[in-house]
């Protein structure tokens, strides 16, 4: 009988200890590929492996690499340190339901894409340190749920939008450009209501504006007008614009119209440069004329007499033929060397002279009646 209680009192024992066995087997299956020089996620990697290590490579994460991923499902720990990763695309881990921490601190990443994280439900912590991020879209968090240490230190992030489902406990963001504008409050706010501890929080400096340069993003003093709903609301409107389009269509769209302004630019800055040459030079060229060609002042103001009236020919007519005797009664007159001498009435004219040539008068009828 005592035998009896000794075995069914050590049987949870036993077990457990077990249990504990089995789980311990299953963590041990690591594989170590740091320092290797690989491009490419390796595809002949033991499919039980639990702890894959790729540090200090040459990993860009592209399709094939995501393709690679999707085999090691049992994974639990991926590490991607200091390797060649610059986007994060859509799906990135979608297989990869058991993964609990993933680093991929010391990269080029400068984009992550909306549902990069999809999948990861049970993942702890996320490390994306000394990257280029410059802005965090709040809903590329959602599929985080288990989430619970977050390493955003040393990118370019000035303003970072508090997700609405955000339970963590430790938080770094320390070495990142902060702008503690009134765009910075909400995050203010969720770091002192919040239970989530703000690690290095004496060294989480604003950058922005230079007066605010002393304080730390937790601490620093928010005039009245920043407790305003104007920033909160701005973000729950682009929370619903951009929730209620599909990714896949958004950056399609994104790109063409990228495209497209790209195209219309150059097209508008040829046509306007063409333009502006041709006026340059029409412009000039008549300027030129105006300057060095006098001689079109004369050929237009020769049009700009009229036609006689009858009383003005009768007139005219009198002058050369009315009183012929006085011309031939003076003595020291040659009546060939007489000429008519008008009056100049334009100030444009050259005379060069003192005579002008009238274009309506014939020269031979002239001659004859004199």
């Amino acid at each position: 009988m005592k035998i009896t209680c000794i075995t069914i009192f050590f049987w949870p024992l036993s077990m457990t200890l077990s249990s504990d066995e089995s789980q311990a087997s299953k963590t041990e299956v690591k594989c170590n590929f740091t320092e290797k020089n690989y491009s490419l996620i390796p595809a002949d990697v033991n499919k039980d492996v639990t702890i894959l290590d790729l540090s200090y490579n040459k990993i860009t994460l592209n399709v094939t690499d995501i393709s690679i991923l999707r085999m090691y499902f049992l994974l639990t720990e991926l590490y991607l340190i200091e390797n060649n990763v610059s986007i994060l695309h859509n799906n990135s881990f979608d297989n990869l339901s058991n993964l609990e921490i993933l680093n991929i601190c010391r990269n080029s990443i400068y984009a992550i894409q909306q549902g990069a994280f999809i999948g990861l439900n049970k993942l702890k912590q996320l490390h994306l340190c000394q990257n280029k991020i410059v802005q965090l879209d709040p809903d590329m968090f959602m599929p985080l749920k288990n989430l619970i240490l977050l390493n955003l230190q040393g990118n370019l992030i000035s303003s970072f939008d508090v997700p609405q489902l955000f339970h963590l406990e430790l938080i770094i963001l320390y070495g990142n450009p902060w702008n503690c504008s009134c765009r910075l409050f909400n995050l203010q706010k969720w770091l002192n209501t919040s239970n989530v501890t703000l690690e290095n929080e004496n060294i989480t400096m604003c950058s922005n504006p230079n007066i605010l340069k002393s304080y730390s993003i937790k601490t620093v003093p928010y005039k009245a007008k920043c407790h305003s709903k104007f920033s909160s609301s701005i973000t729950e409107e682009l929370y619903v614009y951009f929730k209620s389009i599909n990714n896949s269509t958004f950056n399609h769209s994104l790109n063409n119209l990228t495209r497209n302004s790209e195209h219309e630019r150059f097209g508008k800055s040829w046509a306007f440069l063409v333009g502006v040459i041709v006026s340059v030079l029409t412009t000039s060229l008549l300027i030129f004329i105006a300057i060095k060609c006098p001689i079109w002042y004369n050929f237009l103001l020769s049009y700009n007499h009229h036609r006689l009236e009858e009383h003005e020919a009768e007139t005219y007519e009198d002058g050369f033929t009315g009183n012929p005797s006085s011309l031939s009664q003076a003595p020291d007159t040659n009546s060939e060397e007489t000429s008519v001498i008008f009056e100049q009435q334009h100030s444009f004219v050259v005379d060069d002279d003192g005579f002008i040539e009238d274009k309506y008068i014939d020269t031979h009828e002239l001659h004859e009646e004199n």
